[in-house]
């Protein structure tokens, strides 16, 4: 069993957000970053999956030279070895395409995503490796089990639960409860100094969209206290104010 799992190099959730160039650009000064936690629970999966000689894992990232730590970060995780395209990962689409470009040749069982990254929430790279590649794509797993060459997928829908069955490649997108993310001991940090790390020149993608401003939510007002006494102010303040009524 081959598994490719995608990792996002993300800021840490402690960490305080700030733009540069007139709010076009996210400021990484003093930014830690870290990988992307559904990322994790994907990971963690394939790994579980692969134990005891079943298969491997490799990790790939959309990236330039300073995503390595995360990348090691995910080989002392368990990862087998690792792929990182060098490009900057410009939006959903050209990642997408990059990551496309390199499973097709690879002959992967599976490829596994986060269901989305905790900067952008976008969800849309799975979806669209499968599109490009033209296999199945499953979104927001919670749960992924295998017998042989059939592989079952639970996933919440309005009132119930899905359950799949696919026989072949497919991609998928994981969730809270797909696995528990796991702690690198020791011996996985020393032994990931070591794992392979391919660098791969990313290939032409067309920019279909582009970012024209970053903003901050506003900040939030100063809590008004009324008077329990004092309900006809309090409506008040809700209708013309808060607007709820």
């Amino acid at each position: 069993m081959k598994i490719l799992v995608c990792i996002s190099n993300v800021p840490d959730t402690t960490t305080k957000i700030t733009f540069t160039n007139d709010n076009t650009q996210f400021n990484t000064a003093g930014v830690q970053f870290i990988v992307n936690p559904y990322d994790e629970i994907a990971l963690s999966r394939a790994i579980e999956l692969c134990e005891g000689g079943k298969g491997t894992v490799t990790v790939i990232n959309v990236g330039d030279a300073s995503t390595e730590p995360t990348i090691r970060k995910a080989l002392a995780i368990g990862a087998d070895d690792a792929v990182r395209i060098d490009a900057s990962p410009r939006d959903a689409y050209f990642v997408a395409s990059q990551i496309a470009n390199y499973a097709k040749s690879q002959d992967f069982d599976m490829i596994l995503c986060g269901r989305e990254s905790i900067d952008y929430n976008g969800s849309q790279v799975a979806a669209m490796i499968g599109e490009i590649l033209d296999i199945p794509s499953i979104s927001i797993i919670k749960k992924l089990e295998t017998d042989g060459s059939t592989y079952t997928l639970d996933r919440e829908i309005e009132g119930g639960k899905e359950v799949i069955s696919i026989n072949g490649k497919f991609v998928a997108s994981c969730a809270e409860g797909t696995a528990e993310a796991k702690i690198p001991n020791m011996r996985g940090i020393m032994s990931a100094r070591t794992k392979p790390l391919q660098v791969v020149a990313a290939i032409e993608v067309p920019e279909l969209s582009k970012i024209s401003k970053f903003e901050t939510p506003a900040p939030r007002s100063a809590v008004k206290l009324i008077d329990a006494s004092n309900a006809e102010s309090l409506i008040d303040l809700l209708h013309t104010e808060a607007k709820v009524i």
